[in-house]
């Protein structure tokens, strides 16, 4: 992509998605993920019905009476961005590629994450780490992420789940919101991977697909190239056997995804490349408010 029309681009979902962050989800984000931490505020003398575990020793022994740790919620998080950046996300028959729908659902929760005095960062994955954009504050960044988002060329086509969550367990310290984006075309089981990523974060999958990986249209002999693999295959559309097994493997598949969310206790939406996702996004946070 050209500078030029990247910066187009990044200028374009910059006045879409931050119109979007402060007029639509104003105060719904910040309810949805406020912060689970709390942080030290003050001392006071202690109260009948104060929990003795916050009693403040050295206080208390200073003044000769007791006196009570005060703690408030910490407001402000660290969000990151878990983004697939695999072959199989260059695809759309709806007017948008998957990355694109991807790249925006990503730069409306970063715009939602700096109203909120939130810090953002990123992953960039396939089947590797392809790049880490450490978490950071104000909108100079996040303009820098939208950027990397459009005009990034990974050195994989692959996809492994797997490994972003593992990466995220082990070098994201402090516990933060998580936001994975995929269209989770991946065989491998990752439900281990996401259990133990969440039980450090809060994690929450955002799924991004096409209405013709849901369901085949009827077109003939169609030659398809397998996005991460390159290879070509052919499929006869025309066979009402082959949709109708394609439409069970679709419908099995995300059932297997539910699964896997709920068992690891994971909030998640699924979100079509011609639908509206930000009423899918205002149904994730309502839901978990």
């Amino acid at each position: 992509m050209e500078a030029n029309e990247l910066i187009k681009k990044v200028r374009k979902i910059e006045i879409k998605t931050r119109g979007l962050s402060s007029n639509i989800f104003a105060g719904q984000y910040h309810s949805a993920f406020k912060g689970r931490g709390m942080a030290f505020s003050e001392v006071r003398e202690y109260q009948y019905g104060d929990d003795v575990r916050d009693i403040d020793w050295n206080v208390t022994a200073r003044f000769n009476k007791p006196y009570v740790k005060v703690f408030e919620e910490e407001r402000e998080l660290t969000v990151m961005l878990l983004v697939d950046m695999s072959s199989s996300l260059d695809f759309g028959t709806s007017g948008m590629y998957k990355k694109e729908m991807v790249a925006e659902i990503a730069a409306t929760l970063a715009f939602a994450a700096i109203q909120n005095n939130d810090k953002i960062g990123a992953i960039f994955f396939t089947d590797r780490i392809e790049k880490f954009i450490p978490p950071q504050k104000g909108r100079k960044h996040i303009l820098y992420i939208i950027r990397e988002l459009l005009g990034f060329e990974p050195e994989s086509r692959q996809t492994d789940l797997i490994v972003p969550l593992q990466y995220l367990t082990n070098a994201i310290k402090k516990r933060c919101t998580t936001f994975l984006l995929s269209d989770f075309i991946d065989e491998r089981d990752f439900k281990s991977a996401l259990t133990i990523a969440n039980r450090k974060h809060d994690v929450v999958a955002i799924q991004v697909y096409d209405k013709r990986v849901e369901e085949l249209l009827d077109v003939g002999l169609m030659k398809m190239v397998d996005a991460e693999s390159g290879e070509d295959i052919y499929i006869d559309t025309s066979s009402r056997k082959v949709r109708a097994l394609h439409h069970k493997w679709w419908v099995e598949h995300q059932q297997l995804l539910r699964d896997v969310f709920s068992k690891s206790g994971v909030d998640s939406i699924s979100v079509r490349t011609d639908q509206d996702y930000v009423k899918s996004l205002m149904n994730l946070f309502a839901k978990r408010n």
